[in-house]
């Protein structure tokens, strides 16, 4: 049984650099609450590595708190279950921890950028006339954009203004419109479903 607590989201991102931690951290909490949580936000706790996210999940699993683990799926979704994707993905090869559910794990596809990507307007706001959208990825399902061809794109796209995933993406995320992105991407939806679901009085 778990114990009945705030929720605590384990999230991979940030980096090894203490700073982009925190600036990550911001990001995420104001666009969950301009989502609509302001009144009942769960706790953030960025680890940097996607491992190291999955490390410190499965041992808040252990000790019974109620956890979210946000991690990028680095790869296409195969799999119906988001736990089947990380065991069999070569580099992961992870189990879902004992007291872990199906619904506790969620990823970004394929990476945090196919968020940014789902709103143009926040890129268009931020880079004006310097964006290049012609560089960007036409797909309308940008969650199935692969990792590689989705960052290359942004890069190219924003050189003008030095995008980096450091500096910039942090601001580009949290002024990402959230109904936009629940109704672009389907793991994000499922994503704010579940947490909807889990901090409901």
């Amino acid at each position: 049984m778990r114990r009945q607590e705030s929720l605590r989201i384990f999230v991979e991102g940030g980096g090894d650099n203490h700073l982009t931690r925190s600036r990550c951290k911001q990001a995420f909490c104001i666009l969950i609450e301009r989502a609509g949580f302001a009144d009942r936000m769960p706790k953030f706790t960025v680890c940097g590595s996607r491992s190291r996210a999955y490390e410190m999940f499965s041992t808040a699993c252990g000790l019974g708190e109620e956890s979210l683990l946000l991690v990028d799926s680095e790869g296409p979704v195969s799999q119906a279950s988001p736990w089947e994707h990380v065991r069999i993905r070569q580099g992961d090869g992870w189990v879902r921890p004992p007291g872990a559910r199906e619904e506790d794990l969620h990823f970004m596809v394929e990476c945090m950028e196919a968020w940014i990507l789902a709103d143009m307007a926040v890129l268009r706001r931020k880079y004006g006339q310097r964006l290049q959208e012609s560089a960007l990825p036409k797909r309308r399902d940008v969650e199935m954009v692969p990792k590689q061809e989705l960052l290359a794109g942004i890069t190219r796209a924003t050189s003008a203004a030095d995008y980096s995933k450091g500096k910039q993406a942090f601001e580009l995320l949290e002024a990402v419109d959230p109904v936009v992105l629940r109704e672009r991407c389907p793991w994000a939806e499922r994503f704010f479903a579940e947490l909807d679901r889990r901090t409901r009085a």
